[in-house]
């Protein structure tokens, strides 16, 4: 028989849905579900303040992975954050994924032939560690990436399995796993390891996707630029953070570059070869849906685009389709840490690290410079501004988008200066009415997009703009912290979005990735502006 000690370690590991039991043995009470558990504000500890947001963790008991250092931090920030509302919310968002998201974490297993297996004998120390991104049971390479790095902060070097660090390694080897299955593809399926039951995508029988793709190890198939830029931001950071070269060296990460780098160097392709033929490509969909935003023209080629040096995307952050093809946001995003890679590679004594160096170097100074040449255009308003996409003819679309990498979040990945010009220009216009995604009304004004529609704010986006705001005075962040604050509808959680004119009007109320950030940037202020944690938000 287990004892109580490790029978709460066992059931960590265990998803929401198992059909065990989750209990100490003292409590004889069954773990809710959080879908289930976060919609309610019944018998819950609530704040203090006006919003009286309600204690949204599940008991320590249910939570997935147990963090020392997170909970000493929200320990600390208890005695700096004098709003009780604002105290509440970041004690139920920051430790959001840990608590709920991180459905497994393990070591890789192998068969004879050195295939990832569920029943091997055959156990490596590669950590391994499959994160939801709340109530979608796949993991997405952006929204972990995102999630995982929400505790930046928190990263110190440590070989324990159950530290920071280990699940930033986890994240990292499964991600690459999955990049080398198919480098085109942004969700994924559990490992085998893990022994979770794969989910189901209902879409992939409406969906045409060539290269096809195997729907027993990945959920779903968009081509999108970011996620293959997540997991080298990922990576960078990690290294700069710990300085452990393992991950890197050990477990194929040199040969995952290599995949990243043969795959979006299909996707630099004009749509037609010098004599008129049209090339080939790299991916192409086609989708059969009442949505545009969820197919390609073309058949499945998407619109045409001359060569830049630029990659295409077909798909945005958000999971739609792009109009014009060179997504100005994601090139950045991809040029930015390709170069922090070089730092890795660089540090890897082999001829093919040196010659993977090379073209990382030459890729991402070929991306700035078609940046710099075919994605800043003159707005009559703002003057020299970053397009959202081109196609090297000379179309441009000119807007923002909520969903990361966005324009506004260029100075925040330090793509640029948050005082360069033509970014501040671009902010100006991301954050107004200019901008066709602007969801302007009474209960919230933030950045929105075509994911969910015109009018509906998301507290994604505003967080980002505390984050890249240069307002020396402190009042843009202030604004938008109060406004956050209004928008949970009194769940005391982040929403996806919220409509403008109506806070009841909201979509998702368990999504980890704006969970994570706003704890993220309230540490980023604690660091900037620790003032800001010293007003009344009421």
């Amino acid at each position: 028989m287990l004892s109580g000690v490790w029978l709460l370690l066992a059931t960590l590991s265990l998803p929401y849905y198992s059909p065990l039991i989750w209990a100490a043995p003292t409590l004889h009470k069954p773990c809710p579900r959080y879908e289930e558990f976060s919609i309610s504000r019944t018998d819950k500890d609530l704040s203090k303040g006006r919003h009286q947001l309600p204690l949204q963790r599940p008991r320590e008991e249910c939570r997935k992975f147990i963090s020392p250092v997170l909970e000493k931090t929200i320990t600390r920030l208890r005695e700096k954050i004098t709003d009780p509302d604002l105290f509440r919310l970041f004690e139920n968002t920051y430790p959001n994924t840990l608590d709920t998201a991180v459905l497994w974490t393990g070591f890789a297993s192998q068969d004879d032939a050195g295939l990832p297996s569920a029943g091997s004998s055959t156990t490596t120390d590669e950590d391994l560690a499959f994160v939801i991104t709340g109530d979608i049971n796949a993991m997405w390479l952006r929204d972990s990436a995102n999630q995982i790095l929400s505790y930046l902060p928190l990263l110190e070097p440590s070989e324990s399995p159950t530290s920071i660090a280990a699940l930033f390694r986890g994240v990292i080897n499964l991600q690459s796993r999955y990049i080398k299955i198919t480098p085109y593809c942004h969700a994924f399926q559990p490992p085998p390891e893990s022994n979770i039951p794969l989910g189901r995508n209902y879409a992939y029988h409406l969906n045409k996707v060539n290269p096809p793709y195997d729907r027993s190890k990945t959920f779903d198939c968009k081509w999108e630029l970011d996620s293959l830029a997540s997991f080298l931001q990922l990576s960078s950071e990690y290294h700069n953070s710990t300085g452990d070269m393992r991950p890197f060296i050990k477990y194929k990460w040199v040969q995952t570059v290599k995949v990243i780098l043969d795959a979006v160097e299909a996707m630099r392709t004009a749509t037609y070869t010098p004599d008129g033929h049209i090339a080939p490509s790299g991916y192409t969909m086609t989708g059969n849906t009442d949505r545009a935003t969820e197919t390609t023209s073309n058949g499945g080629l998407g619109n045409p685009v001359k060569f830049t040096g630029m990659i295409r995307s077909t798909f945005r952050p958000s999971d739609d389709a792009t109009i014009h093809q060179y997504l100005i946001p994601s090139n950045m995003m991809f040029a930015r840490y390709l170069e922090d890679a070089c730092v890795i590679m660089a540090n890897i004594k082999s001829q093919e690290a040196e010659h993977l160096n090379q073209r990382m170097r030459t890729m991402a100074a070929e991306i700035r410079a078609g940046i710099a040449k075919h994605g800043i255009v003159h707005h009559p308003l703002f003057g020299a501004i970053f397009a959202f996409e081109v196609d090297g003819y000379g179309s441009h679309n000119l807007m923002d988008d909520a969903n990361l990498p966005s324009l506004l979040s260029a100075a925040m990945t330090g793509y640029v200066s948050p005082h360069d010009e033509v970014y501040l220009n671009t902010r100006l216009f991301a954050l107004s009415e200019h901008n066709p995604y602007w969801a302007q009304g009474p209960v919230f004004s933030a950045i929105g997009g075509p994911h969910l529609g015109p009018g509906k704010g998301w507290p994604l986006a505003s967080i980002v703009r505390v984050m890249t705001s240069a307002d020396g005075t402190g009042e843009e962040a202030k604004a938008e912290i109060m406004a956050i604050l209004n928008t949970t509808d009194g769940l005391g959680l982040m929403h996806e979005s919220i409509d403008s004119h109506d806070v009841k009007q909201w979509s998702r109320h368990w999504f980890s990735w704006a969970n994570g950030m706003f704890g993220q940037m309230i540490l980023d202020i604690e660091r900037s502006r620790p003032y800001l944690l010293q007003e009344s938000y009421q």
